[in-house]
């Protein structure tokens, strides 16, 4: 007898299940990350340097190199969400008719922030492991650890 199994591609569903308000305005992404700046979780981590709006696919990009990089071992911690929706006009719209409808999700991060964390790896894979997943990412940031 035979048994199939079938194995679901599971996709992390990297935007908020529900929000209070569908839109937001734009604001400002002034000042260092007070917040979120140290590590809390695991020994090393991806450090942001320049504040910038990191999309959804960009974080999930960079969590999924990590992931294969480290060949599922250690632990991962990603300590940034999407949370903030960026509403865009269709193409070819004239002027007035309101705001457009959210495209795509956001996470402000501001220097500082630390974007992924790791643990229960060497040093080498994690720093190897961190620098793929900082070449997803729109800004320069560093890789830090916890000095103990």
């Amino acid at each position: 007898m035979c048994h199939i199994r079938i194995v679901l591609n599971i996709v992390k569903k990297s935007n908020p299940k529900r929000t209070r308000f569908r839109k937001q305005h734009r604001g400002r992404m002034k000042g260092k990350s007070c917040r979120g700046n140290r590590i809390c979780f695991g020994r090393y981590a991806l450090q942001a340097l320049e504040p910038a709006w990191i999309t959804a696919r960009q974080i999930d990009a960079g969590r999924r190199a990590i992931t294969r990089y480290a060949c599922r071992g250690g632990k991962i911690w990603v300590r940034i969400f999407p949370d903030k929706p960026v509403t865009l006009r269709p193409m070819e719209t004239r002027m007035g008719s309101g705001k457009g409808s959210p495209e795509y999700w956001v996470s402000v991060v501001k220097p500082g922030r630390i974007l992924y964390e790791m643990g229960g790896l060497s040093e080498t894979v994690a720093r190897a492991a961190i620098s793929i997943a900082a070449s997803k990412m729109p800004i320069r940031s560093q890789f830090i650890r916890l000095e103990i």
